[in-house]
């Protein structure tokens, strides 16, 4: 099943249950999702949903950072249940030593010998690893392995 299916089932799941909290997070991934699909006049594939998806997760980390550091668990906490609900949508995460090895398989592979080849090999891992690694981690796995 198509995973913009899967996330409209999963609404229709959380209404009937009552679930206000599941349902608000649904449906702001799927307000996002059809955003997009107006802003852009496209029909979302898998790889699309999966990167908004990333995007509300980097959004929800951040806010939950601010909410902590002034004190507020109380928006914190909200904003983890989120960030909960949106991460059952992502596909099995890859372990640190699977990420590890893929990027030195990209380095490998791009020929990389410096920091200046970085986009070449970031280019490689991206559509290998969107939504199964945090990419942020992996830039900076990247960065130490080219700098070494």
């Amino acid at each position: 099943m198509p995973l913009k299916e899967r996330i409209t089932e999963d609404m229709k799941a959380a209404m009937r249950a009552k679930d206000q909290p599941r349902l608000s997070a649904v449906r702001l991934l799927l307000a996002a999702m059809k955003q997009k699909e107006v802003d852009e006049r496209v029909e979302l594939t898998d790889a699309d949903v999966l990167s908004i998806i990333e995007k509300m997760l980097k959004q929800r980390r951040e806010s939950i950072a601010q909410y902590e550091s002034a004190g507020r668990a109380d928006l914190a906490d909200v904003e983890k249940f989120e960030s909960g609900v949106l991460s059952q949508y992502l596909p099995q995460q890859l372990s640190d030593a699977e990420v590890a090895e893929a990027v030195a398989a990209a380095i490998a592979e791009s020929g990389a010998a410096g920091l200046n080849d970085m986009g070449k090999v970031m280019a490689l891992l991206k559509p290998r690893l969107a939504g199964r690694a945090d990419m942020g981690k992996v830039s900076g796995l990247v960065k130490s392995r080219l700098s070494a």
